[in-house]
């Protein structure tokens, strides 16, 4: 997502004073070892994949607003814990100019996260360091300026580019 703001639960309640572009990230309170990562989630049957973000980044991270700009790539590489079959949709996002530079957020209900403390950011591009599994190889489909500093600038090899 890249950054036009957040809003949320405010971690610090000065309004957000953020280089641009950026993009919104998140890392686990109770499980920093999972790394820095971005918004995502299961698709439910029938679920289209723009409505589902929107649904997820919501979740995750409290942001509310958001809107799909377009879609970056379909990547298919397994789940990298379990191995298993995935498919993964990357979309592009404005957030709302509005909120803190950074917070935190604990998910509601009665999901698999329910209750999972996140601290979420706008973190500036391009990234100092590479996110989780990779979540951030698709970045340079959008601006080739937006690699990971110190990163190669390839895809993974299971990606298609969408246009």
């Amino acid at each position: 997502m890249r950054d036009e703001g957040a809003s949320s639960t405010s971690r610090r309640a000065s309004p957000r004073r953020h280089p641009s572009p950026a993009l919104l990230v998140f890392d686990q309170v109770a499980f920093p070892e999972a790394g820095t990562q971005v918004p995502a989630g299961g698709v439910a049957p029938g679920e289209d994949p723009e409505p589902a973000v929107l649904r997820e980044v919501a979740e995750k991270t409290g942001l509310r607003g958001a809107r799909v700009v377009r879609r970056i790539a379909v990547d298919g590489r397994p789940h990298p814990d379990t191995g298993q079959p995935r498919l993964t949709t990357y979309l592009l996002l404005d957030a709302p100019p509005d909120g803190p530079a950074e917070w935190e957020h604990r998910v509601r209900g009665d999901g698999g996260d329910a209750g999972i403390r996140f601290v979420c950011r706008f973190a500036p591009l391009p990234l100092a360091h590479p996110l989780a599994d990779a979540q951030d190889a698709h970045l340079r489909r959008v601006d080739p300026r937006w690699v990971a500093r110190g990163e190669a600038a390839g895809p993974p090899d299971e990606a298609r580019p969408l246009s």
